[in-house]
């Protein structure tokens, strides 16, 4: 269990949303990793894990014609999976991975190419994903390195997100909640 993944369970949990997760290359290391938190099923709606190019679409709604063109290793194609489990799974907020861990390069990718995505509420006062964000990670290492950065980003990514759309009460509440300062 990471700091991440506990933190991300305790501000979706103060904020009273739900998180649904799709994963390609991680393969359910995220929802596991979530999962591995106390508490998290007040907030984990569930995963899907399309690792197949055609389970991208057929589960997920992303694009065939994207897919055709592109590759599911594409940053469109993670801002639509990240869309997808949100809407499949009914939640406040969905994430996704998708990549190239090795051994080899995929639909044109360098192992270790990798797009990580959001997708969250928009809100009228809301500083964070304004319905989506996705970032490019160039990973170094072997598949296991890559398949736990990916994890960690993902997670640090939804982090940032739901920190940045908690105003500053929400914020001073949950820290004097949890005995902080």
């Amino acid at each position: 269990m990471s700091f991440t993944a506990t933190d991300v369970v305790r501000l979706l949990t103060v904020k009273g949303e739900t998180l649904a997760v799709a994963e390609s290359l991680t393969g359910g290391l995220v929802a596991a990793e979530i999962t591995s938190v106390p508490g998290a099923s007040k907030v984990f709606r569930g995963s899907v894990t399309a690792y197949a190019t055609d389970l991208k679409h057929d589960l997920l709604g992303v694009d065939a014609t994207l897919l055709a063109a592109r590759g599911a290793v594409d940053p469109q194609v993670a801002a639509e999976m990240a869309v997808g489990v949100r809407k499949a799974l009914g939640t406040d907020w969905g994430i996704a991975t998708t990549g190239v861990a090795g051994p080899d390069p995929q639909d044109g990718q360098a192992v270790g190419t990798v797009f990580v995505a959001v997708d969250g509420p928009v809100g009228a006062d809301s500083g964070s994903a304004g319905g989506g964000k996705v970032e490019a990670l160039r990973l170094n290492g072997d598949r296991a390195e890559i398949r736990r950065e990916s994890v960690r980003s993902v997670l640090a990514l939804l982090l940032k997100e739901l920190a940045g759309e908690q105003t500053g009460n929400e914020r001073a509440q949950d820290t004097e909640r949890n005995g902080g300062f």
